[in-house]
This record gives C-alpha cells, sequence and structure tokens, in this order.
C-alpha cells in the first residue's frame, strides 16, 4: 500500500488523513466492549500505523511539529498498551495468529526513536519523560533516543556555559 501511495505521491495525504482520524479509530477500537475481539483489526492498525511512522520519522513525509508530535502522543500509548496484550494472548494459545514480528517491533520503534529525535527538544522531553515513568518500558525501548537527548542537553548546556563566559569577560563600553 505505502509503495503504491508513493509512487503516486499520495502518501503524505495519506498521512496527514491518518493523523487526523487517529483519535476516532482508536476511540471506536479501544471500547470495553471489543477489550478481547478483533485483534486482526488491532493488529492491521499496528501496522498502518508502523508505515505511517516510518514516513514521517525517517523523512519521506515533512509534518510540521505540532502533527508529529501529536502523532506520536496519540499512537504511542496504543502500541505501549497492545504489544503485551498481543504477546500475552499469543503466549496463551500458540496457534494465535496475532502476533506483533520481530521485524514490525524493529521497524516501529526504529521510527519512533527517529521521529522522537526529530521533534524540538522540549517536545523529546515530554515523550521520554513519559517513557520513563511507564510501567511498559520495554516496548518501544527508547533508551537510544533518551541517550542521544542526553548527549544533546550537556551540550548545548555546555555552549550556552562557554557562550555565557564569553560574554562575562567582554568589556563593556558605552
Amino acid at each position: 500500500m505505502c509503495n503504491i501511495l508513493s509512487k503516486m505521491d499520495l502518501m503524505k495525504d495519506f498521512v496527514c488523513s491518518w493523523g487526523e482520524m487517529s483519535g476516532k479509530v482508536l476511540g471506536i477500537i479501544e471500547d470495553k466492549k471489543l477489550e478481547n475481539a478483533m485483534w486482526g483489526l488491532k493488529l492491521k492498525l499496528i501496522e498502518v500505523t508502523g508505515k505511517v511512522l516510518e514516513a514521517v520519522g525517517y523523512g519521506n513525509v515533512i509534518l510540521p511539529a505540532p502533527c508529529r508530535v501529536q502523532l506520536l502522543k496519540t499512537w504511542l500509548p496504543y502500541i505501549r498498551k497492545i504489544k503485551p496484550i498481543l504477546d500475552a494472548e499469543g503466549n496463551k494459545d500458540t496457534n494465535f495468529p496475532y502476533k506483533m514480528d520481530e521485524d514490525l517491533c524493529q521497524s516501529i520503534e526504529g521510527a519512533i526513536v527517529s521521529l522522537v529525535l526529530a521533534l524540538p527538544s522540549n517536545d523529546q522531553t515530554d515523550i521520554l519523560l513519559d517513557w520513563m515513568e511507564t510501567e511498559l518500558v520495554k516496548y518501544p525501548d527508547l533508551s537510544e533516543a533518551f541517550e542521544i537527548w542526553c548527549y544533546r542537553t550537556k551540550s548545548a548546556k555546555r555552549r550556552l556555559m562557554q557562550g555565557l563566559d564569553r560574554v562575562g569577560d567582554a568589556t563593556i563600553s558605552l
């Protein structure tokens, strides 16, 4: 699907539409009546969202920062929630066909890390803080994004301090 959309220059339209309707889609699929049902649809939503996250995270589709943040804040909690549920169902029933395979998991995780790192620093902070506070830190693993964020923050602080030192050392003449 994504290959066709890209060739037809429709991927950006699809990503924007997906972002706009994501809240409504999740509102329906997270209804209590569907809590233990429609696993195939839930997995397909994750797969489609993974493609959207890849397109945005790797720069194939350029969205403004607020749209990227909203996309992450909408889907990241759902992905965190549904992965352990699908894993548990798969562990209970070895014939359970709706599992997030390793390639899908790595693809989504890589796209999320790239997407987080491309956000403004304050938004990165919010998402990484939320990731650290959640109990389900295992997936997606944002430790790579956290390490890079720490490095960038330390570097920015060091540059700021050097700049302030130069300003403090400069003679002021009126």
